[in-house]
This record gives C-alpha cells, structure tokens and sequence, in this order.
C-alpha cells in the first residue's frame, strides 16, 4: 500500500506544472421509514444524511499521464457505522500505444446483468451505502491491460484486503444478527494482508461482448461464524476465505434487444458451486411519439449453495421497468422486483432521477420488503425497515 502511494505522488511531485481539474459531487439526503425499527436504538421514523465526493484530475505528457483522486465522506444522523470516510480513485495511469498500467486505489466494474454483478469481484461492497451493493470501496491495485486487436487482458495484483462495511445496531436498515464485524476471521495467516490476483480478458464480438475473468484471493462475500461470548451473547463473526473464482459474462446486442448473462464457478468457500444470472431487457422506443422509451427487463438469479448461499438472491426472479422520459431534465424512473420462487418474499426497489438546472439533480429511491418468512434469515430482520429517500445533488 506505501509502495503505491509513493508511486503515484512521485509521479505527481516530478511534474512541475501540476494543475488540477476539479469537479465532484455534494448530496443531502433524507429517509423516511414506514414502521418503527425492531432493535434497540433503532427506533426512528427519520434520518438524514449527507456526502462529498470531489474528483481531482491531472492529465501531462501530451495525456499519456494521468492522476486521479477521488476521495469519498459521509455523515449520518443515527448510524455512526455509516459516517465514514473513503479513497475511491488515487491512481496514476501510463497509456502506451498497445498498453495501459495503472498504480494507486481505483474501482474496477465487470459485469452486464442488472439484478447481481456475479464477476465483480476486484472491489469490496459499501454495503452501508446502500443495500443495492453497488456502491463499492476503492481497491489497491498494480494493474497491466494489454489492448490489442484480439481483444483486451488486464492482469492485476491487488495488495491489501478491505473489509466490507456494515450497519451499527443503531442502523437502518439493519440485521437480524448481531455482528462482531470489528473482529473478523481470515483464512489467509497474514489477513487484511494477503495478496491477491485476477486477470481478464474482453473482447466486442459483433453483436456481444464477451468477458472472461479468474480471481485468486481473500473473498469479498464473507460467511458468517456462530460465537458466544463471554457474557452468553451469541454473535456472528465475519469470515473471509481464499477463494478462486472463474466468471463469465457477456451481452447480445440485436436490435431493441439486450441478451445477459453472467456465471461463476467458485471454490474454497465451503463446496464447489457455481452461481448464475441471465435475462434480457427490451426496449419499446417513442411510445405513442411521446420521446418516452420504456424497457422491461426479467432476470433469473441461481446459486447451487442454496440457502447456504451468502447472498437473498438464490432463486428469485427479477422483474423491472425502466422509463426514460428523453426530455431536457433527462428524468429517468426504474421499478423493479427480485421475487424468490420458494418462500415468495420480495425486495421491491423503485428509483427516479431528474436534472434540475445544470448542476443540480434531484434523486427518490424506495426500498420496500414484502411477504418475507421467517426463514429468510436476509430480509427477515429488515422486514420492518421499509423506507422512502430524497436527496439532493450539486454538482461542481
């Protein structure tokens, strides 16, 4: 980790015209929860947040040099697990005429499917930002792409585990567990400092594009251990395993059409198992020449763990709506549920996004937990935490 920042600000120091290109983002958001919380200390019907996530950028040597810092901080009312801090980008980029290397922090995303992202493995979850998991915390990384006309490989060396981040008690949402996330357990003797490794390879085939990925490390979905401890209180403690994981995804363009597909092959986290989702998203375009395109989207999410799986989306159907209103404000709504098939419990999640001006945009997500049984040990304690968020962005 000394070695890549020592890497990235010499190469920073040693340009004397260093001038930065500034830009970023500043929200205020607001959450109202329908039902009181079901935990101590969780109680409340409101929260209210806020975050800011300026990017700093360099570019020199006629722009095959390049330095990006993204740092990222939030504060929030209740939750003081969710106040954190965050380097997403500290990266310096050398671009060859065939090549490309890369040394600092950065965010990597593979993957096409809408519902889960199987392959996206370099990054861990900010799972505090959002349920989603989308949100992702930035990485330590030495990464060599290769870009030829056969396609594109990228190897990369990823020192430096993180930790997925969690929920307080006081948090909402929540768990239905307490966690001793403060404690973690490794596979790796030397833990958070274990050195791990992918590669990729991508390549646009006509109509698909085709990735291909293998991932040695500490996995980013950590299981949970059963403890108790010394005052009786029975506790969950985060375990990280060494994995390898082999993916697959890619996405058929034809016509209106959008064909996905993303499948896993993982081991050393227990048994073998292999994890999949596909679908398709179709686009009807200019409905009844209003400029509003709506497309519909269903996905089909298995994994073979079953409900050993370490994810709520082991045999659930996706179904979702995506309405794009083409207008000045570019007012964009998305609607969609991940249904399971045994126990029909359902996440609803419905998001709406709409420019104000040009540096403002005014954003509503709703997070919403139906018919969920007991036995969904993921949903379950959350069950109550149903809620509806507002926030506003500027934009500089």
């Amino acid at each position: 980790m000394r070695f890549l920042i020592i890497v990235v600000l010499s190469a920073w120091l040693a340009n004397p015209a260093f001038a930065w290109e500034f830009s970023g983002e500043f929200s205020v958001e607001t959450r109202a929860f329908s039902e009181d919380g079901t935990r101590p200390g969780a109680e409340y019907r409101a929260n209210v947040s806020a975050f800011f996530e300026p990017e700093f950028y360099h570019s020199w040597d006629d722009g095959r040099q390049s330095f990006t810092f993204t740092p990222f901080a939030r504060i929030d009312q209740h939750d003081g697990d969710r106040t954190h801090f965050d380097v997403r980008e500290f990266t310096w980029q050398y671009a060859g005429s065939a090549w490309e290397f890369r040394a600092g922090i950065r965010k990597v995303f593979w993957g096409v499917a809408e519902s889960a992202h199987l392959v996206d493995v370099i990054n861990q979850t900010d799972l505090v930002e959002n349920l989603d998991g989308e949100e992702k915390l930035g990485q330590p990384m030495i990464n060599f792409a290769l870009i030829q006309p056969w396609g594109d490989l990228d190897f990369f060396v990823l020192p430096g585990f993180r930790e997925r981040t969690f929920f307080s008690p006081e948090g909402r949402p929540g768990f239905p567990i307490t966690l001793d996330d403060k404690n973690p357990s490794y596979e790796a003797g030397n833990g958070a400092g274990h050195v791990d490794y992918a590669v990729r390879y991508f390549k646009s085939l006509g109509l698909v594009d085709l990735g291909l990925s293998h991932f040695r490390g500490t996995s980013r979905d950590p299981r949970f251990l059963q403890e108790r401890r010394a005052d009786g209180e029975m506790v969950f403690r985060p375990r990280y395993d060494i994995v390898n994981q082999t993916g697959l995804d890619f996405q058929v363009t034809t016509g209106a059409w959008l064909w996905k597909y993303e499948m896993i092959n993982r081991f050393g986290q227990g048994d073998r198992f292999i994890g999949l989702v596909g679908g398709f998203e179709y686009t009807f375009s200019n409905i009844r020449s209003s400029g509003i395109d709506v497309g519909v989207l269903a996905e089909y999410n298995f994994d073979e763990r079953d409900e050993l799986a370490l994810t709520p989306l082991e045999d659930d159907v996706f179904l979702a709506a995506r309405l794009a209103f083409n207008d000045v404000p570019d007012t964009v709504i998305l609607a969609g549920a991940a249904i399971d098939r045994e126990t029909g419990a359902t996440f609803l999640n419905v998001e709406a996004n709409r420019r104000i001006g040009s540096r403002m945009s005014l954003d509503v997500q709703g997070r919403f937990f139906l018919n969920v049984p007991p036995s969904d040990l993921f949903l379950h304690g959350i069950r109550n935490d149903d809620y509806v968020q507002v926030g506003w962005s500027f934009f500089f």
